[in-house]
C-alpha cells in the first residue's frame, strides 16, 4: 500500500534529515524541513533564528498545551502566544505545501497538520551513542566536548514542542507507524526501507 505523505521525526544526530533528503531524491518527491521555517519567517516578517527561539521556549505544561490547542482549533489567533502563532503558521504552510502533491516532511509536527490525509508517521533513532556523537561532531561541526549537551538541548526542544502542540510524547514510539534505527540499518538501509511508501503519480 502506498501513501501520499511521509512525516519524519528524528533524534538529533540520528541522520534523520539526511535520510529524508535522500529518500526524496530517490523517489523523485519534494522534501520540506527548513523550507517550512523559511516560508513562515517570510510571511511573519521575522528571522528563522527567532522562530527557533520561540520553538525552544515553548512550555510543555499540559494546561498550557490544552489551552493553546483549543484556541488554535477555534481559530482565535488573537488569544495565541508568540509560540502559538508560529505553530499555526507552520501548520498552514505544511498544508499549503502538501497541496502540491506527495512529499516528505521533516519535523514541525507535520503529522498533526496532515492527520486527515494519507500519511505514514516515521521516527528515526540511533541506538549507538558513539555513532550518534560522531555524526553530530562531523555533520554539524560541534566540539566533541559539547556533543552531549547540544544533543540533549535539541532533543528536549523537539520533545517539548511536539508535546505542546499534539499532547503526545515525542519519544513514545507507539505514536509512530514506523520506527527505524539508523545505527543498525545505516542511512542507505533506512532509505531503502522507506522506498515504495509514497504514492506513485504515474
Amino acid at each position: 500500500m502506498s501513501f501520499q505523505y511521509i512525516t519524519i521525526e528524528r533524534e538529533y544526530g540520528s541522520g534523520g534529515t539526511n535520510i529524508a533528503r535522500r529518500l526524496a531524491e530517490a523517489c523523485g518527491k519534494a522534501c520540506y524541513g527548513e523550507e517550512i521555517l523559511e516560508a513562515v519567517a517570510q510571511k511573519l516578517d521575522i528571522s528563522v533564528e527567532q522562530i527557533q527561539r520561540y520553538e525552544e521556549s515553548v512550555s510543555n505544561s499540559f494546561l498550557y498545551t490544552a489551552f493553546m490547542m483549543r484556541r488554535a482549533q477555534e481559530g482565535n489567533a488573537d488569544m495565541l502566544s508568540g509560540e502559538g502563532h508560529i505553530f499555526v503558521a507552520e501548520q498552514q504552510q505544511i498544508k499549503h505545501l502538501a497541496a502540491s502533491g506527495p512529499a516528505i516532511f521533516i519535523g514541525h509536527c507535520a503529522s498533526e497538520a496532515l492527520r486527515d490525509r494519507s500519511v505514514v508517521k516515521v521516527f528515526i533513532r540511533c541506538s549507538d551513542s558513539e555513532q550518534k556523537a560522531k555524526r553530530i561532531a562531523e555533520d554539524y561541526g560541534i566540539d566533541p566536548k559539547r556533543v552531549d549537551s547540544v544533543r540533549n538541548r535539541y532533543d528536549s526542544k523537539r520533545a517539548k514542542y511536539y508535546y505542546a502542540n499534539t499532547t503526545q510524547k515525542w519519544e513514545d514510539l507507539k505514536n509512530y507507524d514506523i520506527v527505524l534505527d539508523s545505527a543498525k540499518l545505516g542511512i542507505d538501509g533506512c532509505v531503502n526501507a522507506l522506498k515504495g511508501i509514497l504514492q506513485d503519480d504515474n
